[in-house]
């Protein structure tokens, strides 16, 4: 069995993504990395030279700002680095810049890509999600943040990223996928506040237009954490390649996690999902079999 990783960057070091951490969690179990550095404002190729790996594989791109509708660009230049992978590969790991997988699932992720591999009907493997917030000690855990996705697809040329590279879809159907036991780790909501206001002010233009810039992303230097609406303490430990960047942790965020900014109805529809697991109304761009 191969297996290929691939992922896109742009600008990491300006807005302090964690795509070294991203890059070496999917290592141990890839046989080669496919990584898009799109054409930057700092240093980030050579950021990624830095690894020193053989298995990684650099393509460089220039990312087409007019794609700015709907994030279409970060699908396009997820196309481009899924295109590169080798072509007898038998799966493709997806890994976003802000992403990172604890060591403790990589045998569970190779066990799963090994007993679906000959099981065409599936065509990717789904993962859960922990989603940081404000500093490495609190995650997120009201409805906004979303549950689960797709990070492990079939090399399947038909298949291909979907809007703003959230998840895949194959001839714009949506993918069939197991659901494995295994946590995504996304950090993107956990930068010093000035590099955290300095992306909402250049990300969001990736969906929005200028007008939509001026009504809801504030003119200010550092991004004001404390407007999330619920937050709870992380009880557990953080994938081993997050300790040096945590150790250097240079700003402080602290929340009341019982302090919760949550109407009736939020209650009520997450007290169903932390009981029954049912999360009423929630997107799925896959179909479980």
């Amino acid at each position: 069995m191969k297996i290929s990783g691939f992922t896109i960057v742009r600008n990491a070091i300006k807005y302090d993504y964690p795509i070294v951490e991203a890059i070496m969690s999917i290592l141990p179990i890839c046989d080669e990395v496919i990584v898009a550095v799109g054409k930057s404002e700092d240093d980030t190729l050579q950021l990624i030279i830095s690894i020193h790996s053989p298995k990684i594989k650099i393509i460089e791109t220039v990312w087409d700002d007019r794609l700015r509708i709907g994030g279409k660009v970060l699908a396009d230049e997820t196309n481009k680095a899924f295109a590169a992978i080798s072509k007898d590969s038998d799966w493709a790991f997806y890994i976003q810049g802000d992403e990172v997988i604890h060591e403790k699932y990589l045998p569970v992720i190779k066990e799963a890509m090994l007993k679906y591999k000959d099981q065409k009907n599936v065509g990717g493997l789904l993962f859960n999600y922990t989603h940081f917030y404000g500093s490495y000690d609190f995650i997120g855990d009201s409805r906004r943040w979303y549950r689960r996705e797709i990070r492990v697809i079939r090399n399947d040329k038909n298949i291909s990223s979907y809007k703003d590279a959230q998840g895949f879809r194959k001839n714009n159907t949506k993918l069939n996928v197991k659901l494995i036991d295994a946590f995504v780790y996304h950090y993107g909501w956990v930068k010093p506040p000035e590099a955290q206001q300095a992306k909402q002010q250049t990300f969001n233009k990736l969906w929005h237009d200028d007008e939509w810039m001026k009504r809801n992303v504030p003119d200010v230097e550092v991004f004001d954490y404390s407007q999330t609406d619920s937050v709870a303490k992380f009880a557990g430990t953080h994938p081993a390649v997050m300790q040096e960047r945590i150790n250097k942790m240079n700003w402080k965020f602290s929340f009341d996690p019982t302090q919760k900014k949550l109407s009736l109805k939020i209650k009520t529809l997450m007290f169903i999902e932390k009981t029954f697991g049912w999360k009423i109304g929630e997107y799925k761009n896959y179909k479980i079999v």
